[in-house]
């Protein structure tokens, strides 16, 4: 009876040698690429937690009005070695910010337990993103509205991605995925004077695809940018996105 080998057995030794080498080596590449992407996000984190650990945050008010308590996520997710923000497009069905592009957030309910609570349980209604699959780094600066008259309170967390986002249509009109690198293009963003009630202050507006973040979403997020992205960041930002 005729003994059945496996095929390599067959082949010049050398020949064998020569492709377990090459498979070799490219085991030892994916694994290396592995590790660097794994520093690089845990890198990226460990600045966020600690930038926004180490500072004492304001209370940032701009009117003498009553202000509601709210709480807002800035989530961030890691595509193919870039960083994102996940911004909503809210609809016009919604009784504050119709058609803008805001974070997932909204006003304290009496059964939220704390402020996260408040932006985790909105995150959820909104997107479909449950709190457990959130992981906060720290929270930036309360801030008023200017109409709506909320006191923000937001949270910078990680979120995974892919993910299986579930969309409140009466609430929200589509996800705005924007990365990082262009959200640090300074050609994507400009400040225009504005007055309010006599008052004169400068207004920041972020510019993708099309589309434009003002209010007090681009408060919060310049804040954001300019605390982990300063001048003396490994992040830095830069005028063409790279």
């Amino acid at each position: 009876m005729r003994k059945l080998c496996p095929p390599f057995l067959n082949r010049h030794p050398i020949e064998v040698f020569l492709e377990l080498t090459i498979v070799s080596k490219e085991l030892r590449v994916t694994d290396s690429s592995s590790i660097v992407e794994n520093s690089k996000r845990k890198k990226m984190k460990e600045k966020i937690r600690r930038v926004l650990s180490q500072r004492e945050r304001q209370t940032i008010i701009i009117s003498d009005v009553p202000l509601a308590p709210a709480a807002v996520l800035l989530p961030l997710y890691e595509r193919e070695g870039e960083y994102y923000i996940l911004f909503t497009k809210r609809t016009q069905k919604v009784q504050h910010h119709k058609g803008q592009i805001s974070f997932p957030g909204g006003a304290r309910h009496d059964e939220d337990q704390d402020l996260v609570g408040t932006a985790l349980r909105e995150t959820f209604e909104e997107i479909g993103v449950h709190p457990e699959d959130v992981e906060i780094l720290g929270e930036l600066d309360r801030m008023s509205t200017f109409t709506s008259n909320f006191l923000i309170t937001p949270f910078v967390g990680i979120i995974p991605y892919p993910y299986g986002f579930t969309i409140s249509r009466d609430e929200i009109e589509e996800l705005v995925k924007v990365p990082i690198s262009a959200l640090l293009d300074k050609n994507n963003y400009r400040e225009e004077f504005q007055v309010y009630e006599g008052m004169t202050y400068s207004a920041s507006f972020f510019e993708y695809e099309g589309k434009v973040i003002w209010g007090a979403t681009a408060r919060i997020l310049k804040q954001f940018l300019d605390l982990v992205f300063d001048e003396g960041s490994d992040f830095k930002r830069t005028s063409n996105g790279t």
